[in-house]
């Protein structure tokens, strides 16, 4: 991206934006995430296929392609949910065939490199070999002699950063993780699927995982620390795995009566957009339905209407 005849990385914009400065550089870097408030529509893909890389991949495409999102060189992280000890099938982790399609894709953009990661919940050594994501990933890197470009890997306590967020509706400074900081771009992955606390769980409620320190104590202003999450660390692109998707007792599940074959995969530019469209066709639920998705479209984290979507279909 050019502004004023220099190129800008995603990482120079992090360190150097703040404040109202950081709102004004980041309408003239990210215009997809405020788009919106200047009245703008936003893309949500829809798209259906017979696997989850062909999901995946229709739903990019259905937006322009990853070359509208990726540039050549970027560093990019690609956020799924591997939170859980559980197995494809049981539906609480993104689809290893989805990962591994959507990783493809930036690399095919031109990334220089894909960092594939998440804090789990459950122990991670388990989480990331029994979601099947660790060995999809590796052998699509093995496969394609690109193991020093697309790599999986535990987090580490030591690159957890206390980093300030700047005009913060409550979480005025939290441990993020360096990786996604440092990175030219963010590619958000989650699965959807219900959520016992926060109703259900798509794009906005995916970039926990990114957090450090003791999560649980967000809980009583989840809503607003999730919007100021996505202030400090805007995502690039969310596709939304809806495949499989559960139903009922997440974010763990493990009953397979809770899981339903959904069969779509959801994208936007605009992660409030996304999760806006996938809540109402996967949950039947509209925005103020979900106090997390309510609050982003109020504070101006993305569209701030339902009237500034446009649905692709495909």
């Amino acid at each position: 991206m050019t502004t004023g005849g220099c190129i800008y990385s995603r990482r120079r914009f992090l360190l150097a934006a703040g404040g109202a400065a950081g709102a004004l550089a980041a309408s003239a870097l990210f215009p997809s995430i405020l788009s919106a408030a200047a009245g703008k529509g936003i893309d949500v893909s829809v798209a259906g296929g017979a696997t989850p890389e062909e999901r995946a991949r229709k739903a990019v495409e259905l937006l322009g392609g990853m070359k509208a999102v990726v540039s050549r060189g970027d560093v990019v992280v690609l956020k799924p949910n591997i939170g859980w000890d559980r197995t494809p099938e049981q539906a609480a982790n993104t689809d290893p065939g989805f990962v591994v399609a959507v990783a493809e894709m930036c690399l095919a953009a031109g990334a220089k490199a894909v960092r594939v990661f998440d804090r789990t919940c459950n122990d991670p050594r388990r989480c990331y070999v029994n979601s099947g994501i660790k060995e999809a990933v590796e052998r699509f890197a093995r496969k394609n002699f690109v193991e020093d470009a697309v790599r999986i890997y535990h987090v580490e306590d030591r690159k957890f950063v206390r980093t300030a967020i700047p005009n913060a509706l409550s979480l005025k400074e939290w441990d993020l993780y360096r990786d996604a900081l440092e990175a030219d771009k963010i590619v958000n992955v989650p699965i959807a699927k219900h959520h016992s606390l926060a109703g259900i769980t798509l794009g906005i409620k995916n970039m926990m995982g990114i957090m450090g320190g003791n999560r649980g104590q967000i809980h009583a202003r989840l809503s607003e620390c999730l919007v100021d999450i996505h202030r400090r660390l805007p995502v690039a692109l969310t596709v939304i795995d809806a495949g499989k998707v559960l139903m009922r007792n997440g974010p763990s599940g493990g009953n397979l009566a809770d899981v339903k074959s959904f069969g779509k995969a959801f994208a936007s530019r605009d992660v409030v957009a996304a999760d806006v469209v996938a809540a109402e066709r996967i949950f039947q639920r509209s925005p103020g339905d979900v106090p997390h998705l309510a609050m982003a479209m109020k504070s101006g984290l993305g569209v701030t209407s339902l009237a500034q979507i446009r649905r692709v279909e495909g």
